[in-house]
């Protein structure tokens, strides 16, 4: 089979579907994968590169369309493209169905079958396919460096000889893959980071990567399927909204990310906040694409309005466009694993993953696929289960009764009438009873190094038991002395062990 990679057409698209690493693992599946002269060059791949991974070089767009069994493609393809390829071909790219219906019908007349990057399933399994993530990663950290090209500070904080520099004060809203990126890439430039996201279970990532996550004191889950955030209701949109008019005074950058799938942007920055920043502050409209979650968005365009400049910027992986090539490539390899080599290459519509991204199945529209049927288990509320309280059954043979019971043999054994023997079984009545009240207390994982440190104590015990044992009662020293050996020796044993565990070899 062969399989080709075209030129992104785009005048903004610097990227290319697959980079030279790519080469190898395609081949290994049998495909002759040829690619389009200069398809890489914007992102610093250059037809020498990709022909000595393996690629054969193709002038004529034409040409490589019409022969191809398998595209490979970032951007959905143009009016031009289409035309060009051949029936029954397998195309995979973003495709965003939902606004591209006459794509879909153009391409199915040519019996296309279509696979949608952007309509792979966030799922566990397809994380490694999972392209939205890939590219919201780049976008999240160019977005600071963006917003670091036009601020007019450092991020860091500075003392020097010619003045103090306080530390800029960034604000991410949603804590999404981009929204991470972002707060990591700013962390790391010594910025103060705060970070916003309707769904709690984040917290701890924005916590991890050394950003404040601003709370409110509302209840109401936020998490939604397929790993996006659901729709607020109106009372914890007016709390939100309340928090980021008072954010919007302190903060110096302001990094949005809450985009909603086939839905317009919701407005988080209204222009009456955009006019309480100080002059010079910064935000960064990651869902400028669509429509842009600040009021004054332009979409593609940077802008200063209020004194504040407004970054719209809808091709963020492109100005990355190395890093992100390498990852969508990733990404492809991935899915094309999955269809098979191409002795075997087939679209699996039992396979969940294929299924959600097939758009087109031999030119008929598949999009939007089923939706995953929930068990009616998983529906169904938990009960209330009673926790009965845990009746510990007591033993005939409890420590206390143990112990009483050898005090009486150790008695009938050994007391010839001497007060001194009376001595000695108090003293050893009381050892054992201080012995079990220290050592059972502690928990039980802090057992293993409470024996490497109870050497002294055997210690003390070995010469007591050596003093005694010319004593009237000789055998209870010896015992004594037995005992206490033993433990001596395990104690020096656990404590080998456990410094051998931070030798390095």
């Amino acid at each position: 089979m062969k399989l080709s990679v075209p030129k992104e057409l785009l005048p903004t698209e610097k990227r290319v579907a697959i980079s030279p690493d790519n080469i190898h693992a395609l081949q290994k599946l049998g495909y002759q994968v040829s690619v389009q002269s200069g398809a890489g060059e914007q992102a610093n791949f250059t037809d020498i590169n990709f022909e000595k991974a393996g690629a054969n070089l193709v002038d004529d767009p034409s040409t490589l369309l019409g022969d191809a069994d398998l595209v490979l493609k970032i951007n959905p393809p143009t009016t031009e493209e289409v035309s060009l390829f051949k029936e029954g071909a397998t195309l995979i790219s973003f495709a965003y169905p939902a606004r591209n219906e006459e794509l879909l019908k153009s391409l199915g007349a040519q019996k296309i079958n279509w696979l949608a990057m952007d309509c792979v399933p966030r799922i566990s399994r397809a994380q490694s396919m999972d392209a939205l993530s890939s590219m919201a990663n780049v976008a999240g950290y160019r977005a600071v460096v963006e917003a670091s090209h036009v601020f007019g500070r450092f991020f860091t904080g500075q003392i020097t000889a010619a003045g103090k520099v306080p530390p800029a004060k960034v604000l991410v809203i949603g804590a999404g893959v981009a929204g991470l990126a972002a707060i990591g890439a700013a962390r790391n430039m010594g910025a103060i980071v705060r970070a916003f996201d309707t769904r709690p279970a984040v917290k701890d990532e924005v916590k991890s990567l050394g950003g404040e996550f601003l709370m409110l004191d509302f209840e109401e889950e936020g998490a939604g399927s397929g790993g996006y955030a659901k729709i607020m209701s109106k009372e914890f949109i007016d709390a939100e909204m309340k928090l980021f008019a008072e954010q919007a005074e302190e903060v110096d950058i302001i990094i949005t990310t809450a985009m909603i799938p086939g839905k317009k942007s919701p407005v988080l920055i209204t222009e009456e906040m955009v006019k309480s920043m100080k002059h010079g502050s910064v935000i960064v409209d990651l869902a400028a694409e669509g429509g842009g979650n600040c009021e004054l968005t332009e979409p593609g365009e940077s802008k200063v309005v209020h004194g504040v400049t407004i970054l719209g910027y809808s091709d963020l992986p492109s100005r990355l466009s190395t890093q992100s090539s390498r990852l969508y490539g990733n990404n492809l390899v991935k899915l094309v694993n999955l269809l098979g080599d191409t002795e075997e290459f087939t679209i699996n519509q039992e396979d969940e993953i294929i299924r959600g991204a097939l758009v087109l199945d031999r030119g008929e529209i598949s999009w939007p696929p089923p939706k995953v049927e929930v068990s009616v288990q998983l529906q169904k509320p938990k009960e209330q289960k009673v926790v009965q309280p845990i009746v510990e059954k007591k033993s005939i043979f409890s420590p206390a009764v143990m112990l009483g019971g050898l005090c009486v043999l150790l008695l009938a054994l050994g007391w010839k009438g001497e007060n001194e023997f009376l001595d000695q079984l108090t003293v050893f009545v009381l050892s054992c009873f201080v012995g079990y009240m220290v050592v059972w207390n502690v928990t039980p994982s802090l057992h293993t190094p409470l024996m490497s440190v109870t050497n002294a104590i055997s210690g003390i015990i070995v010469i007591g038991g050596m003093l005694f044992v010319s004593g009237s009662n000789p055998w209870i020293a010896g015992l004594a002395i037995f005992l206490a050996t033993i433990n001596v020796a395990g104690g020096f044993l656990v404590t080998h062990r456990m410094l051998k565990m931070f030798r390095k070899e």
